[in-house]
């Protein structure tokens, strides 16, 4: 019952958006009340799950995605962004543009979160596109595609690493087998999936790309590289350490403050306006306006994930993920697929990659010890399902949605499908290798 209860409020929120033309931000908070209603949650509680849903999601994201616009506007008013985009083109050429920003989601999403290498590398992807005139969606999907499937499937992103802790996984073998699958499903969901995308009309927020400067004014490719992946080269060199090394003493929290995103960025905002502002020749109050029109270009985004944390919250206060989970547990079906099930159903109902992997993994953990399977490829199985078909109660559908100026047809059409694509041919890719495993 609770099952149909989500269905009809998910419903609800795409005809308000869509039909009745109403404020994505509103269309979350009345959708939100009325399902927590719907749902039993006491009236004096759900109040409480909205603003605990828009507080944890604002906590996590506001700082990251407000800071990587700003990182983004002044990479793009500076020029870096024209600059590293037309040796992009010079080096791959227009043909091959797609899978160079593939290859460099991929390698930056290893190390980055999601919603951080989002908004990095989004004010890229828009410089190409609109100094070569080419189809928004077509060209920044496949990088987002390998963002995605980093963000799911390997360590040290959250889910992964803490799924690995769960099952008792060994992380360097779920790393290898996750890389093994990650490499067909982000060229099926990127590079073959997007030519089919080629007509979908978008016009992505121009407020995070400049326009076009002389040749003479750009600053070098050094520079501009270095500026603008700063963030990512820190995350990799923090994340290695605390890797490889056995940090103890002082030094573990200095590594684990040095290591969070949010100071990442801010150290990354000092350089570039130092790096690409003053010594381009901005005075810092021009600087600064920069980054007041960063902020303006993005706060809108910011109440729409806001609200769908909302929705998220209220779903997760009502139980309803512990109630799918124990439904399925019973089901003749394969342990690798049950737990991919579990989670991709709570994925769809919850909206969250991360709660729906750590939800299916608490559940089925107690199974574990009598389905004999491998836990590095129940780690894989599991996070293949939490990014099954993000949808409108998911932030990154919201991020897809917004930063590109799409229709919610057309943001299913692309972002829903992709992350589809992803989650099957994980689960594909997971049975696979079972099936080798039991051959050998």
């Amino acid at each position: 019952m609770h099952l149909l209860l989500v269905l009809i409020g998910i419903l609800l929120l795409v005809l308000l958006i869509s039909w009745g033309k109403v404020n994505a931000f509103l269309a979350f908070l009345v959708v939100s009340i009325v399902t927590g209603i719907m749902l039993g949650i006491p009236l004096d509680k759900i109040a409480g799950s909205v603003y605990k849903g828009i507080g944890d999601t604002l906590g996590q994201l506001a700082i990251v995605i407000v800071l990587g616009a700003m990182l983004g506007k002044i990479v793009a008013e500076s020029g870096a962004a024209q600059r590293i985009a037309t040796t992009m083109m010079n080096i791959f050429g227009v043909k091959y543009i797609q899978w160079a920003l593939m290859v460099t989601g991929f390698i930056i999403g290893i190390p980055l979160f999601y919603n951080v290498g989002f908004v990095l590398m989004v004010p890229l992807i828009f410089s190409v596109v609109y100094k070569y005139k080419l189809p928004a969606v077509y060209i920044g999907l496949p990088m987002l595609a390998a963002l995605s499937v980093t963000h799911g499937f390997l360590p040290p992103h959250p889910s992964p690493a803490a799924l690995v802790t769960q099952f008792h996984a060994n992380m360097g073998k779920t790393l290898l087998y996750g890389m093994t699958i990650a490499v067909p499903a982000i060229i099926l969901a990127g590079p073959v999936f997007s030519r089919t995308l080629k007509h979908i009309v978008s016009s992505p927020l121009e407020g995070l790309v400049a326009a076009e400067k002389p040749e003479a004014q750009l600053p070098g490719i050094g520079n501009s590289l270095l500026s603008s992946l700063l963030p990512v080269l820190l995350l990799m060199l923090t994340t290695v350490l605390s890797l490889v090394l056995t940090v103890q003493g002082k030094w573990g929290p200095v590594l684990q403050f040095f290591g969070d995103p949010s100071i990442i960025l801010l150290l990354a905002i000092a350089f570039a306006t130092y790096t690409l502002g003053v010594r381009g020749g901005m005075s810092i109050p021009r600087i600064m306006h920069i980054y007041e029109d960063a902020v303006k270009d993005v706060a809108v985004i910011l109440l729409i994930v806001a609200g769908a944390g909302a929705l998220k919250e209220v779903f997760s206060a009502s139980g309803v993920s512990k109630e799918i989970a124990a439904a399925l547990q019973g089901w003749p079906i394969h342990p690798l697929v049950l737990g991919w099930l579990m989670a991709a159903i709570i994925r769809v109902c919850l909206g969250s990659a991360t709660v729906a992997g750590l939800t299916a993994a608490g559940i089925i953990l107690p199974l574990m010890t009598r389905l004999h399977v491998d836990p590095n490829l129940m780690v894989l199985a599991v996070g293949a399902g939490s990014l099954m078909f993000s949808h409108v109660n998911d932030s990154g559908f919201w991020l897809f949605k917004e930063y590109f100026n799409l229709s919610i047809k057309d943001t299913i059409r692309s972002w829903s499908l992709m992350e589809t694509i992803v989650s099957l041919v994980g689960l594909g890719g997971v049975l696979f290798l079972n099936y080798l495993m039991v051959l050998l």
